[in-house]
């Protein structure tokens, strides 16, 4: 019996039940994080989880801005299941857990909830609400007393928030950018 697994954009193959740090890549992440609309499409435009991400983690201090910018990187390769779906599937949130494991492993970076990181995605999801979602009319209670960014968010296109996501990865670990992009290029700028 074949194990279930996905294939990445870089040809890349993970196994659901058994994820390696060796397969996971910050391309394919920015990638699928960009091409993954948050909220379920059920946005007034279209607006990325990796868009999403780097927001998280522009609110953070230095030394959780990756962990922030990486905290929903699990969806890259999983999907960005809705809150209330996720509930009711168990075994997804075990999927969830090792796939962000992994990833922390590869990246060297705790990726267990810390406080700030999930204060700052609250931020991020109350802001998104008020300009995203105009006319959602339920409260929502995980956002009681949660105010809202000043500034309004403005979408990106998938590729701006690929290269935006890139751009900080790359800022924040130090890693020279063109040595890793050029290996990578054609899976990035080409458009297909």
């Amino acid at each position: 019996m074949d194990m279930p697994a996905i294939s990445t954009r870089s040809g890349r193959r993970l196994y659901l039940q058994n994820p390696s740090p060796a397969q996971i890549h910050i391309n394919d992440i920015a990638h699928g994080l960009a091409h993954q609309c948050r909220f379920n499409g059920q946005t007034n435009k279209f607006y990325s989880v990796a868009q999403h991400s780097v927001i998280v983690a522009s609110m953070l201090p230095p030394e959780l801005k990756l962990a922030g910018l990486l905290h929903d990187a699990a969806e890259a390769y999983l999907g960005d299941i809705v809150q209330p779906l996720k509930g009711l599937l168990p075994d997804f949130g075990l999927i969830e857990a090792r796939f962000t494991e992994v990833i922390g492993q590869r990246f060297k970076v705790n990726l267990q909830h810390h406080d700030a990181v999930k204060k700052a995605d609250l931020i991020a999801l109350a802001t998104e609400r008020r300009d995203l979602m105009p006319m959602e009319i339920v409260e929502w209670p995980s956002l009681v007393g949660v105010n809202p960014l000043w500034k309004t968010i403005k979408p990106q296109n998938p590729d701006q928030a690929k290269l935006e996501f890139l751009s900080l990865y790359f800022k924040l670990t130090g890693i020279e950018q063109s040595k890793t992009l050029s290996i990578f290029n054609r899976y990035i700028f080409v458009p297909q």
